[in-house]
């Protein structure tokens, strides 16, 4: 199984790869790989690095299609291969571009878009539009503990029918994730995050779900 994490900037992309990656290695017993193309921010790679090591997990960090191919191919026997972008604007066409090329060298199982609760809701509305295009095919929303509503976030994904795969609430690894199940978003859309003891809310949907799986 392959899944690509792509985004905006400064969304908590490579944040959300290590809380995924400790939470499938250590509480699933998961065979876990990281791979990560994100060689434009200053000091992502590292970051990166001090997690795996940490989880004792192979990273490979590759600069082009082909290596992220061959990456790929080298990890083909792992339960789990988590991907790593670097972030691009909506409007920047060209980066864009860029990351798909990517992509069509190897497609991933799944394309997991990741955005800021805290971005407003034309935008977010454009972000899903640009990075769909790319095959984005599911969502991922962070910053909720900094996000004053959910429920344009929530109108958003709804008219792209996207679904929504995770939430997190702030950046603890591996903690504050939870797998979005509608229950939780109903929850999240009904009350305001102001005094709701929302990391509870979340941690107790990650926990049911969790169980249930």
């Amino acid at each position: 199984m392959t899944v690509a994490l792509c985004g905006p900037t400064g969304v908590g992309k490579t944040t959300t790869i290590a809380k995924l990656a400790a939470n499938f290695k250590v509480r699933d017993q998961v065979d876990v790989a990281l791979i990560t193309i994100d060689t434009y921010r200053i000091g992502a790679v590292e970051q990166l690095r001090i997690y795996a090591e940490i989880l004792g997990v192979p990273l490979d960090v590759v600069h082009t299609p082909e290596e992220y191919r061959q990456a790929l191919e080298r990890h083909a026997h792992r339960d789990l291969v988590l991907i790593d972008t670097s972030g691009r604007g909506q409007r920047d066409r060209t980066r864009l571009s860029g990351l798909g090329d990517f992509f069509k060298a190897a497609p991933p199982d799944e394309i997991h878009l990741v955005l800021s609760l805290t971005t407003e809701n034309g935008t977010l509305r454009q972000m899903i539009e640009r990075f769909g295009a790319l095959g984005a095919d599911h969502l991922i929303f962070t910053k909720l503990d900094e996000a004053v509503h959910y429920g344009g976030a929530m109108c958003a994904c709804q008219a792209a029918a996207l679904p929504v795969s995770y939430v997190t609430t702030g950046q603890e690894v591996p903690d504050d994730i939870a797998i979005a199940e509608a229950a939780l978003l109903a929850r999240l859309v009904m009350k305001e995050p102001q005094g709701y003891g929302l990391r509870d809310v979340v941690a107790t949907g990650m926990t049911s779900a969790r169980n249930s799986a």
